[in-house]
């Protein structure tokens, strides 16, 4: 199997009147990925593993080194697939180097992947030969779509979980009840429900949200896409940072649109920006005292139509020369893009994309002005196949914001209280890893900085952002900002999003490691809720986020 030009290396350039930004591809073509895609399963130490069974590739993403470099970046150089075979119930995990794909190390795993949308649609066939439910899938009376929980399934004795799919039916004429059964892949068979939902999620009559368009997704399926994006005004670089679509982030179910390597006017501001963990809680109600639905954990690599027109420079990135639109400004599921978006607005260079976790829909975004502020926004909203949003609950986005103010080491934490909260001074040192609660009374922020030279950033709560401990459903939420030393293992707490644990986990990582003049890492939550029943007109989401805003620089 050879690898030709396994990395891609044009440029694209969009000029504009403030600003101007050029787009160099990075990375594993989807070339690459996708002729691993199509030779793995060829491979003879495969094939031994697999012999007769019925099985599917499920994902091949390139892994990326956490080791910290002097070095310029270098791109992955080696993936990891996973296969599912569904007559042994286990998962193949399935390491390689792309430059030699045929020396792999293949692991066996009881762990449940989230599904793909390959393999959804796969259920619904199966579903559509159900002598009961299959006419009104073919004759289009039953709308299949994918809910909440993804997948059931209990676990049998020896540890393993016959892999079964959620598919949700809702009625397109009103002749059936809205129902969300389980398709077994493992025995092919229909798994359904005395409430006509498993326990942890609803099927009534009403649903809830923006209209459903049942178009494309990524799926989190071979998904190639990383850019060297280039913002300058003039002849002045003001930044220069790696993109990551959604499809390809990082973290045990993908980050969102990640940010890696940021330099503002030539220094180093951020490692990493993304939003590993993502969850939300729903409010207890008589019949469900535990919850309407849910608790669940939601994921952060599966792309959504958007409305973007311009030039695809990359697998996943348009650069467009007017505004990309998502569902929070349109209240449409549909659009004519798959990927990340990236133009110019004002002063601003922009990046967005839309993602889809079953009925919800997230929006990542960030913003970086050309004064240095940098604004992460993670917006909310849902579309009409789900009976579960019409309850009131929480959404909770977490960022990992790993600074590296100028170097890698030698940054601090201060903490701006005012009235201050030690002695007579506004700002105080954070010695030791610790979590802290946001405090509008006392207009609390966050500096970190760069010790010899006094060059930083403040994080400045948004207006919408919450406070964990004020919110309905704490103790859910955990926490509003987390302080921790730098370690390459903690990209994440390691939950795939089928859960549980369905909580954040970042609290294990406070154990009292020093974070005076070292690396350091910042979590940022933000908390939201949703009540759908008093959402004022017009209005098709929510967002949230901080703002990182230089200091001295």
């Amino acid at each position: 199997m050879k690898q030709k030009n396994t990395t891609a290396q044009s440029k694209t350039s969009l000029r504009h009147p403030e600003m101007s930004v050029k787009i160099t591809p990075f990375g594993p073509t989807q070339a690459a990925l996708d002729e691993i895609a199509r030779d793995l399963l060829r491979l003879t130490e495969v094939k031994k593993h697999l012999q007769n069974s019925r099985h599917r590739l499920l994902s091949i993403a390139p892994v990326e080194t956490e080791l910290k470099s002097s070095r310029a970046p270098a791109p992955p150089s080696r993936f990891r697939a996973t296969i599912y075979d569904y007559t042994n119930n286990r998962a193949l995990l399935i390491d390689g180097r792309l430059a030699q794909p045929r020396k792999v190390k293949i692991t066996e795993s009881a762990s449940q992947p989230l599904p793909t949308r390959k393999e959804f649609e796969e259920a619904v066939e199966i579903l559509a030969r159900d002598k009961q439910l299959g006419p009104g899938i073919r004759e289009q009376r039953l709308q299949p779509y994918p809910p909440m929980p993804p997948l059931l399934g209990e676990q049998l004795p020896d540890g393993r979980t016959e892999r079964t799919i959620a598919v949700g039916l809702l009625p397109t004429k009103g002749e059936r009840h809205h129902e969300i059964v389980g398709v077994n892949m493992s025995r092919q068979t229909i798994v359904r429900f005395e409430n006509h939902a498993p326990p942890t999620a609803q099927a009534h009559s009403q649903t809830c949200g923006l209209p459903y368009a049942n178009q494309s997704t990524t799926g989190g399926q071979f998904a190639a896409g990383q850019v060297w994006i280039t913002v300058k005004q003039g002849s002045t670089t003001l930044w220069k940072f790696l993109a990551v679509r959604p499809a390809a982030s990082s973290g045990t179910n993908g980050s969102g649109v990640e940010l890696r390597f940021v330099d503002y006017r030539g220094k180093r501001v951020l490692y990493r920006a993304h939003v590993p963990i993502l969850n939300v809680k729903y409010d207890p109600t008589p019949s469900s005292p535990d919850g309407a639905c849910g608790p669940f954990r939601d994921w952060q690599n599966e792309e959504g139509m958007i409305q973007a027109n311009g030039t695809d420079v990359a697998p996943g990135f348009r650069l467009c020369p007017t505004p990309a639109q998502t569902i929070l400004d349109t209240g449409s599921d549909t659009g004519n893009f798959l990927g990340t978006a990236i133009y110019v607005q004002g002063q601003e260079a922009v990046l967005v994309c839309e993602m889809e976790a079953s009925w919800y829909r997230y929006v990542s975004e960030w913003r970086l002005h050309a004064n240095g502020t940098i604004h992460p926004r993670f917006g909310f909203s849902a579309v009409n196949t789900s009976s579960c949003v019409c309850n009131v609950h929480h959404h909770h986005a977490y960022w990992r914001l790993d600074f590296d103010i100028r170097t890698a080491g030698n940054n601090r934490v201060r903490e701006f209280n005012d009235p201050p909260l030690v002695g007579s001074s506004n700002l105080h040192h954070k010695n030791y890893e610790i979590r802290r609660s946001r405090d509008p009374a006392r207009n609390r922020k966050w500096r970190v900085e760069n010790a010899a030279t006094g060059e930083g950033y403040d994080i400045i709560p948004g207006a919408d952002d919450g406070v964990a401990t004020a919110s309905p459903d704490w103790p859910f939420p955990k926490g509003d900002v987390w302080i921790l030393r730098y370690r390459g293992s903690e990209i994440d707490d390691g939950v795939v999003a089928i859960g549980p644990p369905c909580e954040a986990g970042l609290d294990g990582w406070v154990n009292g490691e020093s974070i005076q003049n070292t690396d350091v890492v910042i979590w940022y939550g933000a908390h939201f809720t949703h009540d759908v029943q008093h959402e004022a007109p017009g209005s098709h989401g929510h967002i949230v986020g901080p703002v990182l805003k230089p200091v001295n620089w």
